[in-house]
């Protein structure tokens, strides 16, 4: 149980108000806990799901607290508006949806939970490398149609391969450490130095192109990130490789990865996230470019729908890490 008369204190001096406890506006269904929670903090608790963001941003001037998943981008304009905004409650991994500097600017703390779905998307990835090396979608469609052909769908071991994962935060170190029961090396490239771990060795660019035989993106949507899987990237790998890519659909230049799927250079793919992918993450692309025509029909790719991290455990776990870190930094 939270220590309510603790927090309350600091709450009513933070609104300059004796009376007045936080108000806080949720834009997105989550867990019950979430706003049960906050109730206990003492929080008042707002929520309208289906307002546009012109009618939100009419009255966010009158809230403490926004608590979102994706629904629309929060930008300067609209944060100009929340002129009485304390904190912004990201339920994901992700902040590319809001103005991070202008928030920062405006002294607003931004709370994301990337350590709420990082074991579902560790366990996500592993389980498409394992079926696309196995070739097991392709032999799940033929067996339903009545075809048996074992030679056809004969499989790779993933044991003695080098896997190779690009981001090593939160989401790369909890993939590295579901490899551990494998008989592989685990390497690790990130712009950040000193991250490897016992999971992973951290390499340079030059060795990780060189040695990987299993490339896996675990990145943010950023400037450097977006368009970073492209014909030059792909090309300068030594080895044919399986790519997986359960971080955001942007990374990854999708005609160039077709390209690369039919001249063999990419051995397989799984696919969390798309390219085309609106900004909600909530709804597919209108369009179908011919890229996606390609990849609906290989039978090299596995693709889902932006679940990697979409678990039954992950949603009660990203809700309370949100609640843990606005509790911690109010209290």
């Amino acid at each position: 149980m939270f220590n309510i008369k603790k927090l309350r204190p600091t709450i009513q001096k933070s609104r300059n108000c004796i009376f007045d406890p936080m108000k806080v506006l949720h834009l997105d269904t989550n867990h019950p806990l979430l706003i049960e929670q906050f109730t206990e903090l003492g929080f008042e608790n707002h929520e309208d799901y289906t307002s546009t963001k012109e009618q939100v941003e009419k009255k966010i001037h009158l809230y403490d607290g926004v608590i979102i998943r994706s629904r629309f981008t929060i930008d300067q304009k609209f944060l100009d508006k929340a002129t009485n905004l304390k904190f912004i409650g990201r339920v994901g991994a992700g902040l590319e949806n809001i103005d991070v500097e202008h928030a920062k600017f405006r002294d607003i703390f931004l709370a994301s939970a990337p350590e709420g779905n990082r074991n579902a998307v560790g366990e996500h990835t592993l389980g498409m490398l394992l079926s696309i090396m196995n070739q097991m979608c392709k032999a799940n469609r033929q067996v339903k149609k009545g075809r048996w052909k074992r030679e056809n769908n004969r499989g790779v071991e993933l044991d003695g391969k080098t896997v190779g994962i690009i981001g090593y935060g939160n989401m790369g170190k909890a993939f590295a450490k579901k490899l551990q029961g494998f008989d592989v090396e685990v390497i690790c490239y990130d712009i950040i130095g000193g991250v490897g771990d016992e999971n992973a060795r951290q390499v340079g660019i030059m060795e990780f192109q060189q040695r990987s035989d299993v490339v896996s993106l675990h990145v943010p949507e950023t400037e450097q990130t977006i368009e970073m899987v492209n014909a030059e990237f792909i090309e300068a790998f030594h080895k044919p490789f399986w790519l997986l890519n359960t971080a955001r659909g942007k990374c990854v230049v999708t005609k160039d990865l077709v390209e690369s799927l039919k001249s063999g250079k990419i051995l397989g793919a799984g696919l969390d996230v798309l390219e085309y992918e609106k900004k909600s993450f909530e709804n597919m692309f209108v369009q179908k470019p011919k890229a996606f025509k390609y990849l609906r029909k290989a039978k090299n790719v596995l693709l889902t729908p932006h679940v990697a991290g979409w678990t039954v455990e992950s949603k009660e776990k990203l809700a309370q890490t949100i609640v843990d870190k606005i509790k911690e930094r109010f209290s």
